[in-house]
């Protein structure tokens, strides 16, 4: 399994918008960056990510499961760019700021820190482990 972080503004699409999806989940649409393009390619059934409310809350509120791999992006007139769908499984009680992860020198590599403009990255295992404790979450 390997893990992510998917970010998105909250007043566009936010955790509570998707946990009203249910298990049928939601396409990450809109993603017109190549890497984070790359990204999602790279996802399978059954990965899990963050979900980061970004602009004003710059935190992780929740963690969500691919359960459609790659597919057409409908929303991309082009046909360029292609999705993922995703579905809440928990929110996170503790949300970890971005602060918080800037804050943890074992973090220092993510790259929510180095890239902060990518929508879509991996998130290593080890660092999974630590935001979901810093979260309340079993990893």
């Amino acid at each position: 399994m390997n893990y992510w972080l998917f970010k998105s503004e909250p007043n566009t699409w936010g955790w509570d918008d998707q946990v009203k999806k249910g298990d049928v989940g939601e396409g990450w649409d809109g993603v017109r960056n190549y890497q984070a393009s790359n990204n999602m390619k790279a996802m399978k059934v059954g990965d899990r990510g963050f979900f980061y409310h970004s602009v004003n809350e710059k935190q992780i509120v929740g963690i969500v499961e691919v359960i459609k791999e790659y597919h057409p992006d409908p929303t991309d007139a082009k046909g360029r760019f292609g999705m993922v769908t995703v579905k809440a499984i928990r929110p996170v009680p503790n949300p970890v700021t971005l602060a918080d992860i800037k804050a943890e020198e074992r973090l220092a590599d993510l790259p929510l820190i180095k890239q902060s403009r990518l929508s879509v990255m991996p998130i290593p295992e080890d660092s999974w482990k630590i935001i979901c404790e810093m979260g309340g979450v079993e990893p």
